[in-house]
């Protein structure tokens, strides 16, 4: 492919990775919903976000419920092991915001980053940052009110679109949330209250982003903090 896809960490490379990798890149574009790895698939095929789409990483709890473990954008990679040989997926991997992504066959960056140096510690500083964000993420869970976590979400949604309207549903919070969908209605509600939120078919309007801001939890900071350590200024910007 041609040009540079808005990906982070694709827009992070050296000409010279780049060409490594480009012939291989396939842009794709994928609806809210479409799942990309099954929970104990075999991953064949690396997947990088790009602008405003989401995925989200489900993790399957008792009552046949799933919870958001991890939201991915733009300053991040899908699938790659952990060690050297190929990996089976833990969770549920599905487009939470519908947009553009690119794929990739793992066997071509494995080939691409034995000629690399820069490649291999590239994605070895993103599986760092990755592990790093899903301890964050469970600390969060543990520490932090719904009301605290659902603010988080949806600004980290919004980081991504760039505009005051989230393409997101009720249900979708609620699986982020991992609550039941009017309990994450009742949340909604509470922050339309106080004129934080409106809400539209199938969206959420940012009304007053300051007081929501007020409301999160800083989790998304320490997160973006530690992707700007370890990679050197590409910007998480997830949650």
């Amino acid at each position: 492919m041609t040009g540079r896809p808005p990906n982070d960490l694709l827009q992070q490379l050296s000409p010279q990775d780049f060409e490594l990798l480009a012939p291989h890149l396939q842009p794709v574009e994928l609806e809210a919903g479409h799942i990309l790895h099954h929970a104990g698939d075999d991953v064949a095929v690396v997947h990088f976000p790009c602008g405003p789409t989401l995925v989200s990483f489900a993790v399957p709890v008792e009552d046949d419920r799933e919870v958001e473990s991890l939201l991915v954008g733009r300053g991040s990679v899908i699938g790659i092991p952990a060690g050297r040989n190929p990996s089976l997926a833990y969770s549920r991997i599905v487009v939470k915001l519908a947009g553009s992504l690119v794929r990739l066959p793992l066997r071509a960056l494995e080939q691409a980053q034995q000629r690399s140096v820069t490649l291999q510690e590239l994605f070895s500083r993103h599986a760092d940052c990755q592990f790093a964000q899903l301890l964050q993420t469970a600390a969060c869970n543990a520490a932090h009110s719904i009301e605290q976590r659902a603010a988080k979400w949806i600004l980290s949604a919004q980081e991504h679109i760039g505009g005051p309207e989230v393409p997101l549903t009720h249900e979708q919070l609620a699986g982020m949330l991992g609550v039941s969908r009017s309990y994450a209605s009742r949340v909604i509600q509470m922050f339309k209250a106080r004129r934080i939120l409106a809400t539209r078919r199938g969206a959420i309007l940012i009304l007053d982003a300051l007081a929501l801001e007020a409301r999160a939890c800083s989790c998304n900071d320490w997160v973006k903090k530690h992707f700007d350590e370890v990679l050197g200024g590409v910007a998480a910007a997830e949650g």
